[in-house]
């Protein structure tokens, strides 16, 4: 599933004509960066949630000529946020482990980030598995951190602690249903990691590689330059 249906408010004026999802990195869509690369991992079929500028976003998808092939889950009567979205979309979802991916999240990679996740994942052990990223280094990205992670994967989230090393780059696996005791309407997937994360159920691996938040137009121009300069 990829989560792009959010108004995109810090990335103003860039999207004051079209979504977050359309805003241009290095010449292609920032939904383009991330569905390229679930087709890289062998995805075959994408859930894209829609809102702001819907028609926009369906007409660029329908138009992109290559995989994965996409399924529209229609938010435009409310924005539902990211655990609202995925409750919203799972019957289409299917009953397979799903990605779930944020799509202001682009990376420059030296390993196979999305396998090593699937690697990692455990549906009989962890309720999801996250790909995360050093602090040190990112691109657009100011927080103090969110997890510390043991040497077998398991999360804990920062806490009291004045800084944690490793932030959520915007990809993770779960079960389809994994938010399916949430409210009706809108709700955050974060209330049911810090349970996971709780039972001892939270785990994650650590992107090998360059990662890139492109929350607002300086992290897009800042991304702008990391791109060119390749690597």
């Amino acid at each position: 599933m990829v989560l792009a249906a959010g108004l995109g408010t810090r990335m103003r004026p860039l999207t004051d004509d079209r979504p977050k999802a359309l805003v241009e990195l290095g010449g292609r869509a920032l939904i383009d960066h991330v569905l390229d690369r679930l087709a890289d991992a062998g995805v075959e079929k994408a859930v894209v949630n829609v809102h702001w500028f819907a028609d926009r976003l369906e007409a660029h998808l329908a138009a992109r000529g290559s995989g994965p092939e996409i399924v529209i889950s229609d938010e435009r009567a409310e924005l539902l946020e990211t655990g609202g979205g995925l409750k919203k979309a799972a019957p289409l979802l299917g009953d397979a482990s799903v990605f779930v991916a944020n799509i202001d999240s682009v990376w420059l990679g030296r390993g196979e980030a999305l396998s090593e996740l699937s690697r990692l994942w455990d549906p009989e052990h962890m309720d999801a598995a996250l790909l995360l990223a050093r602090r040190e280094g990112s691109i657009g990205f100011e927080g103090d951190g969110d997890f510390f992670l043991a040497d077998d994967g398991q999360l804990t989230f920062r806490g009291e602690a004045a800084s944690a090393p490793f932030a959520y780059m915007g990809v993770h696996i779960c079960r389809p249903d994994y938010v399916a005791e949430g409210p009706e309407g809108p709700f955050s997937l974060s209330g049911f990691w810090r349970k996971s994360a709780e039972a001892e159920r939270l785990f994650g691996c650590v992107l090998d590689g360059d990662w890139m938040h492109v929350g607002d137009p300086q992290a897009r121009d800042e991304a702008e330059a990391r791109l060119a300069q390749g690597g």
